[in-house]
């Protein structure tokens, strides 16, 4: 069942599939709504068929489907389309994340669904939006990571284009949807009309972009990738030490002399060369061989200690083995465990927004199995 929330009472129908629309869907789910998911019968969700996969079924479409309901329908054939109906009927907010255009070919439109049901928040994420010269092009999260501009500022200078290591594209678009459907709802309970809900992939690159779009706008040259270090706050990188590498973000100069106190050189806060931060970016490569030849003198968790007790933000590069064991991963619950009746018991990550007042369970209701919920939902919708 799903916990009670913010969003308890609020029933979401989602036609969405793989990852954008899903991740939101689940986020609202999270935090108490109820979510139908409305899927193609046979085959389903794509993201059913994508590993990794534990005793044949997918591990990735558990994580971002959990605590959902599943009714497979053909919403070309006239039977399912009734209870399609039906189930926007009593719904909140519809969501979707097809190309722009195939839901008017369904004949489910928003112009013919804010007809018929006028406090019916509809929600889109698609790969460039339902307005623009390029609204129809078809478009995964790495076609707009590249043409979005992430990935011209990833990677180290010199590389080949370089991937964000996380579906970026997918879950900004996800994120955003999020905040512009629980906007919607906000505004419904104060005018009791629903909005459209636009949000493109591309669209969101573009907000994403922060540093790097402002210093294009600035000096009229787009910037390239730097690798590990920050475009306008030094020091702001990655530093070697002795057994690897530590991040030290030193983002003032309050900071950078707490640092250099710290590390036992303070010579290097009065040298003339890094007074201001302004300074240190002009001379960030003397900077940083300067306090790596004291950083490759100790371990990691050494200076690790040292940094965070001088109050310097600091810390190991962890593998994600070491960043889902790193005990505030447990002491925020995280890690929580979803016991599947095919995969058995499994952790998978928590939800990140802790909202006092309401529980945050151990544990979450596995995905649905496809069509798994059919007769509970035609029954509450008055057809058993």
């Amino acid at each position: 069942m799903t916990a009670a929330g913010p969003l308890s009472g609020v029933t979401v129908v989602d036609l969405s599939r793989i990852l954008a629309g899903p991740y939101c869907t689940m986020l609202m789910s999270e935090l108490g709504a109820r979510v139908i998911k409305v899927e193609p019968p046979e085959r389903g969700d794509d993201a059913r068929h994508y590993g990794p996969f534990v005793k044949g079924k997918s591990a990735y479409f558990q994580s971002i489907n959990r605590g959902k309901e599943s009714i497979a329908l053909d919403l070309k054939n006239d039977a399912d389309r009734a209870i399609f109906e039906e189930l926007l009927g009593i719904a909140d907010v519809v969501v979707e994340n097809f190309r722009p255009g195939t839901m008017e070919k369904l004949g489910y439109g928003w112009d013919e669904l804010h007809r018929r049901y006028p406090k019916l928040i509809y929600a889109s994420a698609s790969g460039f939006g339902h307005t623009g010269p390029e609204s129809k092009r078809a478009a995964y999260d790495m076609v707009v990571q590249g043409m979005g501009g992430i990935m011209s500022v990833t990677g180290h200078e010199g590389g080949p284009p370089t991937r964000i290591g996380t579906s970026i594209g997918d879950l900004g678009a996800g994120l955003y949807t999020t905040v512009g459907v629980l906007s919607a709802l906000f505004h419904r309970a104060q005018t009791g009309e629903g909005r459209k809900v636009d949000v493109a992939m591309f669209d969101c690159q573009l907000a994403l972009l922060e540093n790097a779009i402002m210093r294009y706008f600035v000096s009229g040259k787009p910037p390239g990738p730097l690798g590990a270090r920050h475009p306008s706050i030094t020091p702001f990188e990655v530093f070697s030490t002795r057994d690897g590498h530590i991040i030290i973000a030193a983002g003032n100069d309050a900071l950078y002399r707490k640092l250099c106190e710290a590390l036992g050189r303070p010579e290097l806060a009065t040298d003339l060369r890094y007074l201001t931060n302004d300074l240190r970016n002009q001379h960030v490569d003397a900077l940083k061989a300067q306090l790596e030849e004291t950083l490759t003198t100790a371990d990691t968790a050494h200076w690790s200690a040292v940094l965070d007790k001088a109050g310097v933000p600091a810390g190991p590069i962890n593998n994600v083995k070491q960043a889902v064991e790193f005990p505030q991963a447990a002491a925020r619950n995280m890690l929580v465990t979803i016991d599947d009746p095919v995969m058995g018991p499994m952790p998978f990550v928590g939800n990140p927004v802790k909202i006092w007042g309401f529980d945050d369970p151990k544990t979450r209701d596995p995905a649905p199995a496809l069509d798994a919920d059919r007769a509970a939902i035609l029954k509450a919708l008055g057809r058993a």
